[in-house]
């Protein structure tokens, strides 16, 4: 079957596995981005950008991060918007899942290659009904995206003119939804001027959530009125997602209640929205409607700890996922009650997922770390600030601060590679650099070592 997707070289391209062409992939549009960031009608001074920062902000924009080096709302055009704003849509989404749209529309087929790379970038573990998926996705993100900017349309128009309403509430959907962060207020604010108004909190924070819970989970519930039940999957994300925000929203209330540089002058409706919001965002969308650089430190190091976590798989998301930290939970609680097996919801979970939960956990750990370590030594700001920063590139997250525009070029680059990496996940640029092996024809003798 023909193959919908462009290719430079057919017998090349062919001998790529799935995950090497979602790495070059992606890397294809960045550069793209980059170069059309570094036009001078990019800019709303008419100068270009230098390249390293174009990178950045492309980077940036396609990985769903957030983070900056030159403010979105004051420094790019409405043509170096846009490209921001396609770029957060494409990675979002995915570029094969926007192939896919283009394959749709002309009504090409699907190539059994193409269902293979689909599934990659879904993180399925089967092509049973990838094309359909395909299709939901689409079809759920252009709703959600399209109601969301409608309302927030609505809500800035008694703030700015009809026109730049309508064009705020298109940029911030897509942005939130995608969890990006990207703002167009100016001067790295983000939504700290809404940090009262519950109509654009409770938008936004709809937007994070729906799309950070997968949209596999979003197809799921869709289907509940008809199928009257859930997946394991489903179960286990939205569980994990709800008691992340409860415990966040608690955990972050009690620390800023008295801080005089974040909820200290808010009354008590306005405390319990911000705390809300602030642990619905650590899920790696990067908008904030309170200073982060403000908040105590142990509220800074809990929402490392948040951004480490991320959203769910199959999501727009980074992070280790809310799957990998609940498998590892479980694990530890069967282990302490001297069981074998880790069950959920009365599933039994194979002894495969856990191996691939803390191998996923152990790299994003030593990831971090050695980043941390390095800016560490070119950059030379307190830890905690680097951990912040470095945490919420790998998580995808964008919340900052304030180091991200005072970085170095080591820095930059450093931080870039690790937003990439973030972005694709670590398995899958581990898989892209050293294919899979079968499994092996034979077992070694079984060997006995103490642990702990």
């Amino acid at each position: 079957m023909a193959s919908p997707f462009p290719r430079l070289n057919r017998f090349t391209i062919l001998k790529l596995s799935p995950p090497q062409t979602l790495v070059l992939g992606f890397a294809a549009i960045i550069l793209i981005g980059t170069l059309l960031l570094m036009l001078p009608v990019a800019s709303r001074s008419g100068h270009s950008l230098n390249f390293i920062d174009a990178l950045f902000t492309a980077t940036s924009a396609t990985c769903v991060t957030g983070l900056v080096v030159v403010d979105t709302g004051t420094y790019f055009s409405l043509f170096g918007q846009t490209v921001i704003m396609i770029l957060i849509q494409v990675g979002g989404l995915g570029f094969m899942t926007m192939a896919t749209l283009f394959a749709l529309v002309l009504k090409r087929k699907i190539s059994l290659r193409d269902r293979l790379i689909l599934q990659e970038a879904m993180n399925q573990n089967s092509m049973e009904g990838i094309v359909r998926l395909i299709r939901r996705v689409l079809i759920y993100s252009l709703m959600i995206e399209g109601s969301a900017a409608l309302l927030l349309s609505i809500r800035w128009a008694f703030d700015m003119p009809l026109g730049k309403a309508i064009y705020f509430g298109l940029f911030h959907s897509i942005s939130m939804f995608n969890n990006a962060g990207f703002d167009l207020f100016g001067h790295y604010r983000s939504l700290m001027g809404y940090v009262n108004d519950p109509v654009v909190n409770l938008i936004v924070m709809f937007l994070i959530v729906t799309g950070g819970l997968g949209f596999i989970v979003i197809a799921d519930i869709v289907d509940y009125r008809r199928k009257r039940r859930l997946s394991l999957h489903s179960k286990v994300v939205l569980s994990t997602t709800a008691a992340l925000i409860l415990a966040g929203t608690l955990v972050i209330f009690v620390f800023e209640f008295t801080n005089p540089r974040s909820m200290g002058s808010l009354n008590i409706g306005g405390k319990i929205l911000a705390a809300f919001f602030q642990s619905v965002t650590p899920r790696t969308a990067g908008a904030n409607t309170l200073d982060i650089s403000g908040l105590r430190q142990a509220t800074q190091f809990f929402i490392v700890i948040l951004m480490f976590i991320g959203a769910s798989p199959g999501s727009t998301g980074g992070g280790i996922k809310t799957t990998t930290f609940t498998l590892m939970i479980g694990a530890v609680i069967s282990m302490l009650r001297g069981r074998e097996d880790i069950v959920f919801f009365r599933y039994r979970l194979a002894q495969e997922r856990v191996f691939k939960a803390l191998t996923i956990t152990l790299l994003a750990l030593l990831l971090i770390v050695t980043v941390s370590m390095v800016l560490s030594t070119t950059e030379g700001r307190d830890f905690l600030e680097i951990l912040f920063e470095t945490t919420s590139a790998f998580a995808t997250v964008g919340l900052s601060m304030g180091l991200t525009p005072e970085l170095s070029l080591v820095g930059k680059i450093l931080i870039c590679l690790t937003m990439f990496a973030g972005r694709l996940g670590l398995l899958t640029l581990a898989y892209a650099l050293g294919p899979k092996q079968g499994k092996p024809l034979y077992q070694y003798p079984e060997g006995k070592m103490i642990i702990g």
